[in-house]
């Protein structure tokens, strides 16, 4: 939750490939307060079976950008072993971007809904609400 002096985030997964949520993806939250500075790691999470990730860490005071990791190559390798247990492997990753990395900025008393909408070959990510 956001307050005057501290920003929100959260956000799902669709994986589009097959129009269905991300399950079981790990998520980790990172924040900077200022465009030098380092990043430090918050924690993480990982998506529930609706595809979203409800108990990312809170920011710190004076964030001012966020990054959010998704782990996608074992999620698309674990979906691939599924849906091709008795098939020869057509490659050795479930997916080309083996994780996705969103770097975003934030301004306190804002909340940031950020979806992925991810396939083993492409992702794309807007400012949801």
């Amino acid at each position: 939750m956001s307050t005057d002096t501290t920003a929100s985030v959260s956000t799902h997964i669709l994986d589009t490939s097959v129009g269905r949520p991300a399950e079981g993806v790990a998520i980790t939250l990172a924040a900077r307060s200022g465009f030098d500075a380092e990043w430090v790691a918050l924690g993480g999470s990982a998506t529930d079976a609706d595809g979203r990730c409800k108990d990312l860490p809170a920011l710190p005071e004076g964030t001012t950008h966020v990054r959010l990791d998704f782990e996608v190559e074992t999620y698309f390798s674990k979906k691939q072993a599924e849906a091709q247990q008795d098939a020869p492997r057509v490659r050795d990753s479930g997916a080309f971007f083996p994780e996705v990395a969103i770097t975003f900025a934030v301004t306190p008393g804002e909340h940031y809904h950020v979806p992925l909408l991810l396939n083993p070959f492409g992702y794309s990510v807007y400012r949801g609400s």
